[in-house]
């Protein structure tokens, strides 16, 4: 593997580039167009898109599911129809959270585009069959504190060229054991069974459940590691292959551009590496980065056998631009930090970018968390403070060591000074000193436990509240999965309680009460 490029410095930088640009500063939104906020903008991705033609090799590797899913497949055949796309890697029975809110933004985002353009807008998922990351897809938090995981190896091909071993049976048996006395469990487990079989891949695995649940809200699932779909991203492998050494350098000075604003780079950028991954000899072969010694190999393989070639996150927005009609693209952080960094490159490969969106962000709070933050005086929001930080400010007490002296006070020197005046009162002095004393005692040290017991109160709660809303120091949404939530309160209830409130062109974290 070759070294980072000559005064590349790895080290992380003042702010990762979501946050400034979702909040629309100057220094991020200069670097990547923040067109998601206005409508304006949406119509103006309409009109460039108006004469697209969707291939029929796409077309053909897009799975739909009911008769929502078919309207808008042969929507998506007709000139002037547009898209909202999003994404993501084909995790254990969806993975976190976020997947669900990813898909559910692209489908309020191309209701909101139809709604204000009046032209027909679909939503489709990319799925990220190409990579190869099986660790960060083989395990899934089902409920608080239990994560399933499928058993790794070392094979790096491509998830889409995988299959789900036996164990997932035992999985999905296990799934079913720690959801079934859940309210609505049977409806989200009968999915997962039917899914998550031995034998077929993650990815289509994924794709059915995931393409189950929006069935009605007629979600389109694209899978790009096909043949049809390879052969139309080999001009665009060509063109990161022939054109390396130009696109290094526009991302080089990319990176510049985002040091000097104070934004990191999402991908590090080595010297002499393409944008592309090689698949050996064959396309179910292990994936592997490519450098510039290869590239007349390379080269013969994208003209004759494309699937042996698949995207880098870089540029695989480009091939999404490149292949679909896309007014918006609704993705995470990280990946609006990719599109920040790919954006100057969109001219070199002659494709027009999709506008960058942020996805919708939630947080799913039961009643009785509910009623816990009411009586707590605490929202959402505040349980992602550091505990102990959020137990000062919650005025966690404990005992005052100096409370016994604050009520005693001058006890001591006025009894003295009274027995001083009349000798005959310094037994009964004494004797009413110790009583006082011994009272101020026993109240302190009832006082001291009753604190305690408030304190211990106050940080249980703290740790549910946190544990359900903010589990292991991250978002819920990061680490929580649907099937769990949709099991305690629908999946009908969830998806229009979240439609409801994502507003697109909004940037900020909804509580969802179910």
């Amino acid at each position: 593997m070759p070294d980072p490029l000559p005064g590349y410095d790895a080290a992380p930088m003042k702010s990762p580039f979501a946050p400034p640009f979702l909040a629309g500063e100057p220094r991020a939104t200069a670097l990547l167009s923040d067109g998601f906020r206005r409508p304006e903008d949406w119509l103006a991705e309409v009109r460039a898109r108006a004469d697209f033609r969707v291939a029929p090799e796409v077309l053909q590797a897009i799975r739909t599911f009911g008769p929502a899913g078919a309207r808008n497949l042969a929507a998506l055949s007709e000139r002037g129809t547009v898209a909202v796309v999003s994404g993501q890697q084909a995790g254990l029975f969806l993975g976190p959270l976020y997947t669900f809110y990813k898909a559910l933004s692209a489908i309020a985002f191309a209701r909101a585009v139809e709604r204000t353009t009046g032209a027909r807008c679909v939503p489709i998922f990319w799925l990220q069959s190409e990579d190869h990351d099986y660790a960060e897809i083989a395990s899934c938090t089902v409920a608080p504190g239990l994560t399933l995981s499928l058993p790794l190896d070392d094979s790096i091909c491509s998830v889409a060229h995988r299959q789900l071993p036996a164990e997932v049976s035992s999985l999905v048996a296990k799934l079913d054991d720690v959801l079934a006395p859940l309210p609505h469990a049977e409806e989200v487990l009968q999915l997962v069974r039917e899914s998550y079989v031995p034998g077929r891949s993650p990815v289509a695995a994924f794709a059915e459940l995931l393409g189950r649940i929006f069935a009605d809200e007629g979600l389109l699932l694209l899978d790009p590691r096909s043949e049809g779909v390879s052969r139309l991203s080999a001009p665009l492998y060509e063109t990161a292959l022939r054109r390396s050494e130009e696109i290094e350098a526009i991302l080089v000075q990319r990176g510049s551009q985002l040091e000097a604003a104070g934004l990191a780079e999402q991908v590090q950028i080595r010297c002499g590496s393409p944008l592309v991954f090689f698949h050996g000899t064959t396309a179910d072969g292990p994936r592997q980065r490519v450098w510039l010694a290869k590239r007349g190999e390379l080269l013969e393989a994208a003209r004759s056998q494309p699937l042996r070639l698949s995207s880098s996150a870089l540029l695989r927005p480009l091939v999404q631009d490149a292949l679909l009609p896309s007014v918006a693209y609704v993705g995470g952080p990280a990946e609006l930090g990719y599109l920040a960094q790919c954006a100057p490159l969109y001219p070199l490969f002659g494709v027009r970018p999709a506008l960058a969106s942020p996805r919708a962000r939630f947080r799913i709070v039961d009643a009785r968390n509910a009623s816990l933050l009411q009586a707590m005086k605490l929202t959402p929001a505040e349980l992602e403070t550091p505990r102990q930080e959020l137990l000062v400010r919650l005025g966690s007490r404990t005992a005052n060591p100096s409370l016994e002296e604050q009520l005693l006070g001058e006890l001591p020197r006025l009894v003295q000074a009274a027995a001083a005046r009349h000798p005959a009162l310094q037994r009964a002095a004494r004797r009413t000193q110790f009583s006082v004393e011994r009272a101020v005692a026993k109240f302190v040290t009832r006082h001291a436990r009753l604190l305690a017991q408030e304190d211990e109160t106050i940080e249980s709660r703290v740790d549910r509240l946190q544990a359900a809303l903010f589990p292991q120091g991250a978002p819920q949404e990061r680490i929580d999965s649907l099937p769990y939530h949709a099991a305690r309160h629908g999946l009908s209830t969830l998806k229009e309680l979240a439609l409801a409130h994502i507003q697109p062109g909004k940037a900020t974290v909804e509580d969802l009460y179910p």
